[in-house]
């Protein structure tokens, strides 16, 4: 079973940048897609971005467009999330996830999609 585990969370001021990272435990084999999510204080897990193994297609939130990258990594660090220019309401628990499979769910950014997840990265925006 492969696990995943994000880094590179942290506290950061508002306008500033942070780069998460999500590494898997073991060498992988290729999933469908990967996707970042988030939740924040009282509210429901949403996507933030999501990509295709190979990288051909991604997609992201309204509220992050501009502002967020995802790409994808090598070997075991499966792929990244640069945040630019944060805003106090980007504050959650960022998560990372990965999908074995086509589904429209996915191309959605619905969770549901995914067979794999990470345990959470916390992610604070002072203002």
């Amino acid at each position: 079973q492969v696990q995943l585990a994000e880094s590179g969370g942290g506290l950061v001021q508002a306008g500033g940048s942070l780069r998460l990272s999500c590494a898997a435990s073991t060498s992988t084999r290729d999933f469908y897609g990967l996707g970042w999510f988030r939740q924040g204080p009282g509210k429901e897990r949403e996507c933030v971005a999501g990509i295709t193994w190979g990288g051909a297609s991604s997609f992201y939130a309204d509220s992050v467009k501009g502002r967020f990258t995802i790409s994808r990594g090598n070997g075991k660090n499966l792929m990244y999330l640069q945040m630019n220019s944060l805003k106090p309401e980007d504050t959650a628990v960022y998560y990372c996830a990965a999908t074995n499979y086509y589904s429209h769910t996915f191309h959605s950014g619905g969770p549901g999609a995914y067979d794999f997840w990470g345990q959470g990265t916390q992610v604070t925006v002072s203002s």
